[in-house]
């Protein structure tokens, strides 16, 4: 009777009681050792061989059981940093606030962590870990994992997967589920709350009750994470390859506005109806990354803060000024407005803005300018970005079929297509060249006489 009274009123102990392993045999978990990369089953029959116990773990064992393709792979260990380093020649220990292992095998990087332990935590006011440098076993390492489909250890070995979570049975049934005191984990590592929305969007998951409740008490902690750390998974969620449903989930758990100036523009592409050059661009993104394509981060951020660029743009143009000079005073704007706290890498934000400038040089098609926009680095880009601002009518669809005509032509057809072409696209009046000024006159005429 005590021992049932104690785990109703002390949640942590109710937690570790859950933590029971249970070993599933491939007939359960179906999981091949093929499925896995060259590097991780390398990284973990290396670590077997030196006498460790070594699993894939994570989001890879989750993404495996769904049937996905992992696009990382991560080894839990018992052996410490220092003795993975020795096994592995190409490899660095990285990290202050808990020392990983980065394996590089070929061109693959292999995550390896050591078993976390369960108690030396060195904690900021606000309840953060700020160090966590204490070793365990793998019992208590999938206790200190943030969600239960997280905490799925697989042996490729012995072909089985451990679980002390009921992770497998939460990943069959699409639930995501906090391990432990969800308000705990939160102000821990207020993250977990980032990475609920994007886990729940990209892979269907319902947040169960228990832990959806207390994110809206905890949102704001968010903004006091290091920059650099939380612009990483806003760009995790954006390239998510389910970016909209993504988003559409930070609004259901209520972070509308408490994260990040970026997920702020991009909230008008989450309805499902949207249709605006956000929506359009991220609908792109999300069918590359599923395709398993490259991406460009650049060209996704000018789309998603276009319409910003292209509200000044107008508004320079209505106080007088050029279309070129009023587009490069607008991404100005913008760009100062990114500099003060977004944390954008700045080769991304260099990309943006040659993808903007290019837009007004696509309207001048005659000469030699047409032939020059054609050398640009950033040109297909541009022309890309073109064909989006064409699918909102922003720009004629005769001057995107131009270019595309143009592009594909020999260079004679080039040389007739760009004769041929308007003279003016933009509206603009020509310089007008500025008449000579009349020499001064002399001293000797017109002067006073002494």
């Amino acid at each position: 009777m005590l021992k049932k009274w104690l785990h109703k009123v002390l949640p942590g102990k109710k937690t570790a009681a859950r933590a029971q392993k249970v070993v599933l045999p491939f007939a359960e978990h179906r999981i091949r050792v093929d499925m896995l990369s060259f590097a991780a089953e390398k990284v973990v029959k290396r670590l077997h061989q030196a006498g460790f116990e070594a699993y894939v773990v994570g989001g890879a064992v989750r993404d495996l059981l769904l049937g996905l393709e992992p696009k990382d792979f991560d080894v839990a260990t018992d052996a410490t940093p220092e003795e993975v380093r020795k096994i592995f020649r190409r490899s660095r220990i990285i990290g202050r606030r808990f020392p990983i292992v980065h394996v590089m095998v070929g061109p693959e990087t292999i995550e390896v962590t050591t078993y976390r332990g369960g108690d030396a935590h060195t904690h900021n006011e606000q309840g953060r870990i700020m160090k966590d440098a204490s070793y365990g076993n793998q019992q208590q390492d999938a206790l200190r994992r943030d969600f239960t489909c997280n905490a799925l250890y697989y042996d490729p070995v012995r072909q089985v997967v451990v679980d002390y979570q009921n992770g497998v049975a939460d990943v069959r049934a699409r639930r995501l589920v906090m391990i432990g005191d969800a308000a705990a984990r939160y102000q821990e590592d207020p993250v977990r709350i980032l990475r609920a929305a994007r886990l729940s969007g990209k892979l269907g998951f319902e947040v169960v009750p228990n832990t959806a409740a207390p994110i809206a008490d905890y949102a704001h902690l968010i903004r006091q994470e290091p920059l650099a750390r939380l612009v990483d998974e806003v760009m995790k969620i954006i390239f998510s390859g389910h970016a909209r449903a993504c988003l559409r989930q930070l609004e259901k758990l209520g972070l509308n506005g408490q994260v990040h100036p970026l997920l702020d523009v991009l909230a008008p592409a989450a309805a499902e109806d949207a249709h605006n050059i956000a929506a359009l661009s991220l609908n792109s993104t999300d069918a590359r990354l599923r395709a398993d394509k490259s991406v460009s981060v650049g060209f996704v951020l000018a789309a998603v803060l276009w319409p910003q660029v292209a509200a000044a743009w107008a508004d320079y143009q209505q106080q007088g000024m050029r279309a070129a000079a009023a587009l490069n005073s607008a991404i100005a704007d913008v760009r100062g407005q990114m500099d003060r706290g977004w944390g954008v890498p700045q080769r991304y934000s260099a990309t943006m803005r040659e993808i903007w400038v290019l837009q007004t040089q696509f309207e001048h098609r005659r000469g030699a300018r047409p032939f020059k926009l054609l050398t640009q680095p950033r040109f297909r880009a541009a022309y890309d970005f073109l064909l989006l601002r064409t699918e909102l009518n922003e720009v004629p669809a005769e001057l995107a079929q131009w270019w595309q005509q143009f592009q594909a032509a020999s260079e004679e057809d080039r040389q007739q297509m760009s004769q041929a072409a308007p003279t003016t696209d933009s509206g603009e009046v020509k310089k007008r060249r500025r008449r000579p000024r009349k020499k001064a006159a002399s001293a000797n005429s017109g002067g006073t006489a002494a």
